[in-house]
């Protein structure tokens, strides 16, 4: 991620400390802790997650060293729907003080060493918290320049396969990291007495240690310390393991406080992704730019036509666009369906937004672990009153009188539809013994967010729209329906959907990578300023193409546009999804059935949301359209 991006995660840390030094207030997450010297600091286990099967465990699932006592840390809604266990942790660190110390010795079973050994075949990686800073892994990224940048790794391996390149191993034979170096990095500073820790990296190793018999638990003695690279890595089917950590405190002048999240939330390839998003801009504006121009010179045409054969009486018989007046707001069929359609893309489209905002203004910093879902999910939530009110504003437009009917379907049928399958998916995510499955307790508290706070928001907004007093319409709808004469093959609505949804798709296509890669490679994602901008280049493609299609369907006295406008646009839905098999078979390694279920359904979920939206859009958009032309041509 480009400097910029670090910038904004950045500000919200400063902001922080700011409001901390001058009236001891701080945003939630990001208050700076001084450490005195000698002074413990904790290290939090937070879980064990791989790229290959997207099913998270807790850390104390493998047969690591357990502290005393084990103390849940408090999630929150985010954290606990994405698998996280933050628990403390039987690493001893002090501040300043460097040490090696023995962890424990621990004795496998069978089931144990097979855990290990699955585990590290499947590629997982640890992942820890120190002063609400994860772990990682300190990588070096080259830049198209040539020079070097060092940029963090979310957590550390678990363990590695063996290898003819690896010497003491053999091939495919899984092997641990038993040891752990934690490298600290502090900054000191006259404003503040202690240390600050600004960096928290592991290096991971392999090693077998050994000792003279009998072992020794409150003195242990290993006679193969120090560490020496000749010493042979630790074997996975091993009968016992153990483990070892040293600690090296680093002072670092350069990096202060509120500027250390940069190496986590920078990105390798950060000049590609920017010139990527402004080439895809530049391009998408230049194409709405020229369908603008080609709409605004051809309705010019049109009206200047009509109103003047209107006037002159030269023509007896009306043509084009104007002749199905009479029928363009004719009710379209399924209107409760559209409807409630439109309602809830209105209410996903509002979520986005502000969240989308919230987190350009940093209040969604990545220290909070979780806020990113958990605010999406609430301000779902609180959106149900839009997606009431654009629902029955939507539904009184099409003289619909089934208004209980709307309600239902506007609060139960997507979100149900939405619900029902992470439910059906949370049985296999469960029988996998994965921390990602949500709690029952969870599950009704969602419920109950749903049945005792949405709902009852998206009667109300019902209720509003409804009282709403509708604009009269430019034209009068006859009782007898004009009969659709046949249409050209490039009006099929399978055609106007390929090239209604293939603009809106392309106009996101770069940014949808990055998404993605965040998604299901487990990367940090934090340009929200061009994830902003790229949205309103998706809203603005799509009213533009949906305006486009239907005039051409207008024209061609098909006077069925509601449906048409809908589907024309929220096609993109149908690349998306087409576009995760792509990404599935060129990026992604996921290994087994549940895995490969988890991804397609997600996306098949992700892809029936982003058609909601685009469709949304595309309707309001036509809608408008519709009501400015036979508002501005004379047609009695």
């Amino acid at each position: 991620m480009a400097p910029r991006a670090a910038a904004a995660a950045r500000a919200a840390v400063w902001l922080g400390a700011t409001l901390g030094l001058a009236h001891g207030f701080y945003l939630p997450g990001v208050a700076p802790r001084e450490y005195a010297a000698g002074e413990k600091v904790e290290i939090n286990v937070h879980k064990l997650s791989s790229p290959k099967t997207h099913l998270p465990y807790d850390f104390y699932s493998l047969a690591f060293c357990r502290p005393a006592e084990t103390v849940h840390e408090p999630e929150n809604l985010g954290e606990v729907m994405t698998g996280a266990v933050i628990q403390n942790s039987p690493y001893d660190v002090f501040m300043g003080k460097s040490e090696f110390k023995v962890a424990c010795r621990s004795t496998l079973t069978k089931q144990q060493r097979q855990a290990f050994a699955q585990r590290v075949k499947q590629d997982y990686r640890v992942h820890m918290i120190m002063d609400n800073l994860p772990a990682a892994t300190k990588m070096i990224a080259e830049l198209p320049d040539g020079s070097k940048k060092d940029m963090y790794d979310r957590g550390f391996r678990l363990g590695f396969l063996g290898s003819k390149d690896i010497p003491g191993t053999e091939p495919g034979k899984p092997y641990v990291n038993n040891h752990l170096r934690f490298i600290v990095k502090y900054h000191k500073s006259e404003l503040y007495a202690g240390a600050r820790i600004v960096g928290f990296e592991v290096e991971a190793y392999s090693v077998k240690h050994s000792y003279n018999p009998p072992w020794n638990a409150a003195d242990p003695k290993l006679t193969s310390v120090p560490l020496r690279p000749d010493l042979p890595p630790m074997p996975a089917h091993a009968e016992e393991i153990i483990f070892t950590y040293d600690v090296v405190w680093e002072e670092s002048p350069d990096i202060a406080w509120a500027s250390r999240w940069d190496l986590y939330l920078y990105m390798g390839d950060d000049q590609v992704h920017w010139f990527s998003i402004l080439n895809s801009l530049v391009i998408v504006l230049l194409l709405s730019g020229i369908v603008a121009m080609i709409m605004v010179r051809t309705l010019r045409r049109d009206l200047a036509e009509y109103n003047s054969i209107e006037e002159k009486e030269e023509l007896l018989e009306e043509s084009g666009w104007k002749l199905v007046h009479a029928d363009v707001l004719r009710t379209p069929p399924h209107p409760t369906l559209l409807a409630t359609s439109v309602g809830t893309g209105m209410q996903i489209l509002c979520m986005a937004f502000i969240s989308i905002a919230c987190a350009m203004l940093g209040f969604l910093s990545p220290a909070n672990r979780g806020s990113m879902l958990t605010v999406s999910m609430l301000l779902f939530v609180l959106m149900g009153s839009v997606a009431g009110y654009s629902a029955a504003v939507t539904y009184k437009s099409f003289k619909g009188a089934h208004w209980k009917a709307l309600t239902l379907l506007t609060a139960f049928l997507y979100p149900g539809i939405t619900f029902v399958v992470f439910f059906f998916l949370n049985f296999f995510i469960w029988g996998k013994a994965s921390s990602g499955a949500v709690p029952f307790t969870t599950m009704f508290a969602l419920l109950c967010m749903w049945f005792l706070i949405s709902f009852p928001l998206v009667w109300v907004g019902v209720w509003l729209g409804y009282r709403r007093t509708l604009s009269e319409p430019p034209v009068k709808t006859n009782l007898v329906p004009r009969v659709i004469p046949s249409q050209a093959w490039y009006l099929h609505l399978l055609f106007t959907m390929l090239v209604g949804g293939i603009l809106p798709f392309g106009a996101v296509f770069i940014e949808l990578y990055f998404i993605m890669s965040s998604v299901w490679l487990q990367r940090f994602y934090y340009v929200f300023g061009f994830l902003a901008l790229v949205l309103l280049i998706l809203l603005i493609t799509c009213g533009e193409m949906a305006i486009v299609l239907s005039y051409f369907q207008l024209c061609n006295e098909n006077y069925m546009w509601q449906w048409r406008a809908f589907l024309n646009t929220g096609s993109a839905g149908l690349f998306l999804f087409g576009y995760s098999f792509v990404y599935f078979s060129s990026t992604l390694e996921i290994m087994g059935v549940v895995s490969t279920m988890l991804y397609f359904t997600y996306m098949f979920v992700a892809s029936m949301l982003f058609t909601l939206v685009t469709g949304t859009v595309g309707f309001f958009s036509s809608w408008w359209f519709v009501l400015q032309i036979y508002g501005a041509v004379k047609v009695d």
